[in-house]
């Protein structure tokens, strides 16, 4: 059984606490849901803020719904070096250690002392997917992109399994650009 997977690029984006909502946005402000994304019970949000770093910013970062428990900004590395902060590829949540930035709304700013990262590449599965094609949980596997003139393997790809998971492998916009895959079938090796 070929084991096979949607890649999907995953853009800069920003995900925050309450309390940064709170001064952000202002007082008992809400995530606006602008559309659902493939992982179930995740979205992409109205709101947007600018990342600010030593050497650039980005403007109009979108936010990510719902609130977590730790503030992140995912970007690439290539987006890391133009704002001039030394992301290092990390698993998300993974946050301990990473750099930080200023985050500014319209009712507010904060300085995250960490919590930049690059994504470290991943696939989503449910447990089923997961037993299905005989792999577990922070299983580290490569992945095959069989694009029309820009084929490649990505390696070091960590497996996430959950209930709350819906198949799918996410990577960067600078991986994106290097194979083209947006909406492509990956294959497991």
């Amino acid at each position: 059984m070929e084991k096979t997977v949607l890649i999907e690029t995953s853009a800069r984006h920003v995900h925050v606490t309450a309390e940064a909502l709170a001064i952000l946005f202002g007082e008992g402000h809400e995530l606006t849901k602008k559309k659902d994304l493939s992982q179930p019970g995740q979205f992409a949000c109205e709101e947007r803020i600018a990342v600010i770093g030593p050497k650039g910013q980005f403007p109009a970062v979108s936010i990510l719904g719902p609130v977590r428990p730790a503030n992140q900004v995912e970007i690439s590395a290539s987006d890391a070096r133009s704002i001039g902060v030394a992301a290092v590829v990390r698993e998300s949540g993974d946050i301990a250690g990473t750099p930080g930035c200023k985050l500014v709304g319209p009712a507010g700013e904060i300085e995250i002392n960490e919590g930049v990262i690059v994504a470290k590449r991943h696939i989503h599965m449910t447990p089923e997917d997961a037993a299905n094609y005989g792999l577990s949980d922070k299983q580290i596997v490569s992945v095959k992109v069989p694009s029309n003139g820009r084929e490649l393997i990505f390696g070091d790809v960590v497996v996430r399994v959950s209930e709350k998971f819906k198949l799918a492998m996410h990577i960067d916009t600078d991986e994106s650009n290097a194979a083209m895959p947006n909406g492509e079938m990956g294959i497991i090796l």
